[in-house]
């Protein structure tokens, strides 16, 4: 085990096929812990997958049936909990603030673990919801990244301010006012730095989605195209922001197979630094 990763909890199986792990990690200075879910029996390498969770704290938790339909198609699938309620405590869950290093670090060291591949092209991440911030914030600042999916995911959070009003007392609690601290908020949206995403973007997104609208999708699209960046649209008609079980395994085989030709196109962007 690296100096990096810190402990290993066994968790109950989620799938007779799946094994589950809490593992803690250090993240500046910090315990945070992550679940790292794997198939059983596997005698090569698991491609990695970093899955980025939305919610913040106690809401929108990690729960392994999202993760099992990639573990299922090949991954080694792991989720930060990012620090603060589901690290324990330790540290405080910022939107997109110094959280972001939980991904930046768990991105560093999943090859470090035994069984897990080093993927060439790095890991694919997938961010749903607020861990598209996430997500998007790894593309552009992390030579680990690989291949990033936004699904039904923040890329505007000066649009999430405007449309939710009961997420605004929340926001000017972690993130700060909406006018004096529009900085922060520019630094957790994406479509304000497109030109410094470094990996191809697949957008996945409801058509009818109320938590999330599909103006994100749309606003990033034009943005990412304007800055001649790698970007697809995968645009799911009549549907919100949880999908129904046969709708999600299907999305789930298409954005796999996105990754997997983003990964085997060496003309995909490199990151600059």
């Amino acid at each position: 085990m690296s100096a990096g990763w810190m402990e290993c909890r066994p968790l109950p199986d989620p799938s007779p096929d799946v094994e589950a792990e809490e593992w803690t990690y250090a993240s500046d200075g910090l315990a945070v812990k992550g679940l790292l879910l794997r198939a059983k029996g596997r005698a090569e390498p698991h491609s990695p997958l970093m899955y980025c969770r939305g919610g913040i704290g106690r809401f929108g938790m990690v729960r392994a049936e999202r993760l099992l339909p990639f573990v299922r198609l090949g991954y080694a699938v792991f989720a930060p909990y990012y620090r603060g309620y589901g690290s324990g405590g330790a540290g405080r869950d910022e939107f997109g603030g110094n959280d972001r290093h939980d991904v930046y670090r768990a991105l560093a060291l999943l090859p470090e673990l035994e069984g897990i591949a080093s993927p060439a092209r790095g890991i694919p991440i997938v961010g749903f919801s607020r861990g598209a911030i996430m997500a998007l914030l790894a593309a552009r600042d992390c030579r680990a990244a690989g291949p990033v999916v936004v699904w039904g995911g923040v890329s505007d959070l000066l649009l999430t301010y405007e449309e939710r009003v009961d997420l605004r007392r929340m926001l000017k609690r972690v993130v700060g006012h909406p006018v004096k601290q529009a900085d922060a908020y520019m630094e957790r949206s994406a479509v304000c730095w497109p030109e410094r995403i470094a990996r191809p973007v697949l957008l996945v997104h409801g058509s009818q989605d109320e938590q999330v609208s599909c103006k994100h999708a749309e606003r990033l699209y034009a943005a990412m195209q304007r800055a001649g960046k790698r970007v697809d649209w995968f645009r799911l008609e009549e549907m919100g922001h949880i999908l129904p079980d046969p709708v999600r395994d299907h999305t789930v085989m298409r954005i796999v197979r996105w990754i997997e030709e983003m990964q085997a196109d060496c003309r995909a962007d490199e990151p600059d630094g």
